[in-house]
């Protein structure tokens, strides 16, 4: 059995007094998911400490360098979240594909960077619209898995996947739980001997009142948050569901 997985995506939100106020209203019931918070790096120190006192929840990053140190002005290497206490990493979110231009290699690079700092990657993978009216999910999604699984170093047994429909991130439309479930499908049958084992996330404007029915399905295993992770009490329903 797949235990599921909750993970919030603050995205560049918050403060220190904001990370001060989650963690006193966030209430993480026994016997819930495991959950997971992403805050931007600023506030990893102070939300590791606060997560720490509540226990049963791991921290994680949004991003790193692909670079395990050197003169690198502005990155952030794997061993230095891990020093840290951060457990999961972002790579390859639809944001930093589109925003920043991130190509497959190097979310492939960044993914094996991870591992080497004793990090779980969470692999974002997903299409856009025009994608998806061209008929073309499978293989925009068949190509990200594979920059990955064509990398010797790779582990997939080592991580987490994340399908994020890109035409579902921000905008409050959601994939259908059938939707999400057929492409999720796809991604674990990709993922050959490690699918039955590794973590399939859904993200995409995942709110309590569509959680328990993406759940529900066979191949969703939990869920990224983006917007709702930043309400603690939406997002302990959102942990509570699965």
């Amino acid at each position: 059995m797949r235990t599921p997985l909750v993970v919030a995506n603050w995205k560049m939100n918050g403060s220190r007094e904001f990370v001060e106020q989650f963690f006193a209203a966030f209430k993480l019931a026994a016997g819930t998911a495991q959950v997971a918070i992403c805050p931007p790096f600023p506030y990893l120190p102070a939300a590791a400490g606060l997560s720490g006192q509540q226990g049963g929840i791991a921290l994680g990053a949004q991003n790193l360098s692909e670079r395990d140190q050197g003169a690198f002005t502005g990155e952030v290497a794997g061993a230095m979240l891990r020093d840290i206490g951060v457990r999961y990493v972002i790579v390859g979110h639809s944001e930093r594909r589109s925003l920043f231009g991130e190509t497959s290699d190097l979310v492939a690079q960044k993914f094996i960077a991870a591992q080497r700092a004793d990090l779980i990657p969470i692999l974002c993978v997903g299409e856009t619209l025009e994608q998806r009216d061209s008929g073309n999910t499978f293989d925009v999604i068949r190509e990200q898995l594979q920059a990955v699984a064509g990398m010797t170093d790779a582990s997939l047994d080592r991580a987490v996947v994340a399908y994020e429909p890109v035409w579902a991130i921000g905008t409050g439309v959601t994939a259908t739980p059938q939707q999400a479930q057929e492409v999720h499908s796809f991604i674990r049958d990709s993922l050959g001997s490690a699918g039955q084992r590794v973590q399939i996330l859904y993200g995409g404007s995942v709110k309590s009142d569509n959680a328990e029915a993406l759940f529900a399905q066979d191949d969703i295993d939990g869920a990224l948050v983006g917007g709702a992770s930043l309400d603690p009490e939406e997002f302990a329903k959102i942990c509570r569901a699965a």
